[in-house]
């Protein structure tokens, strides 16, 4: 029975790793790519290890996108998406989790809904609200679609239901509001499930490429993803520009991921086992 179990957990990290090392070898030729010359990138059959590593790649792209605009933007847009999302999908997690009001589930189920639709349906009229405010051509149209976020409220509901009802049976005894409730006790309760809902913010924000083309029509109020965009030629692109300018923008996501992969994991985890 040892041997059986020995041998199938063999074969099961063995399909893991060789998971692992595929999804790794696009991250591995991007970096490679971002080292070649022009010729090198393009050429059939391709090369693996270029000739002559060019660092020089990394400087000329840098100087020819203004990537300190692209930081900031991005890091704005990051900063107003998380405390919105996180707030604001807390608040609505909290209410269909623990608050009994007429059509409770009618309204959690138009928000599981919601999820299923492709994003690419709310494009125009997310657009024509973003217009009819005054805010093409700005960070804030960047912000709007990603304040409020069903995927957090479902997410965020499932640790609030985990949390025993006799921690808010006490709270209400000693003299505690609605909002006291919320904010003091459940909150704190749920840190592990906030910085999941903010990673997973992150990312979607960061990799946002199709919304910040289409509300903002000045590079200097693109974020990272939708300014390297403009790398990409309609003719003839400069691949190994364009990998170099790609390494620059995703180190932040990894060092965001490194420092905070325990909490990321750990709510990920929690998410699964609540009922």
């Amino acid at each position: 029975m040892k041997e059986r179990l020995k041998s199938s957990n063999i074969i099961i990290h063995t399909i893991l790793i060789i998971g692992a090392v595929g999804m790794l070898i696009p991250f591995i030729w991007m970096i490679i790519t971002s080292l070649k010359s022009l010729t090198e990138s393009t050429m059939v059959p391709p090369t693996i290890i270029p000739q002559s590593i060019k660092w020089s790649n990394y400087k000329e792209v840098w100087n020819i996108l203004p990537f300190g605009t692209f930081y900031l933007n991005t890091a704005l847009m990051l900063l107003f998406r998380i405390l919105g999302s996180v707030f604001f999908s807390a608040m609505a997690a909290y209410a269909f989790a623990r608050i009994k009001f007429p059509g409770k589930n009618f309204f959690f189920m138009i928000i599981l809904i919601q999820m299923m639709i492709p994003s690419q349906l709310f494009i125009i009229p997310q657009y024509n609200l973003v217009a009819k405010l005054g805010l093409l051509n700005t960070i804030s149209a960047l912000v709007v679609p990603g304040i409020v976020s069903a995927f957090g409220t479902f997410l965020l509901r499932q640790f609030f239901i985990g949390i025993p009802n006799e921690l808010e049976e006490a709270a209400i005894l000693d003299g505690c509001n609605r909002w006291q409730i919320f904010w003091k006790i459940m909150m704190p309760l749920t840190k592990s499930g906030l910085v999941a809902l903010g990673i997973f913010t992150s990312l979607f924000a960061w990799k946002d490429l199709m919304w910040p083309l289409i509300v903002n029509s000045s590079i200097d109020k693109m974020p990272l993803a939708s300014g390297l965009a403009s790398l990409q030629g309609q003719y003839s692109t400069n691949f190994p520009q364009l990998m170099a300018g790609s390494m620059i923008a995703i180190w932040p996501m990894l060092l965001l991921f490194i420092i905070f992969q325990k909490q990321f994991i750990e709510g990920i985890a929690s998410t699964g086992s609540k009922s």
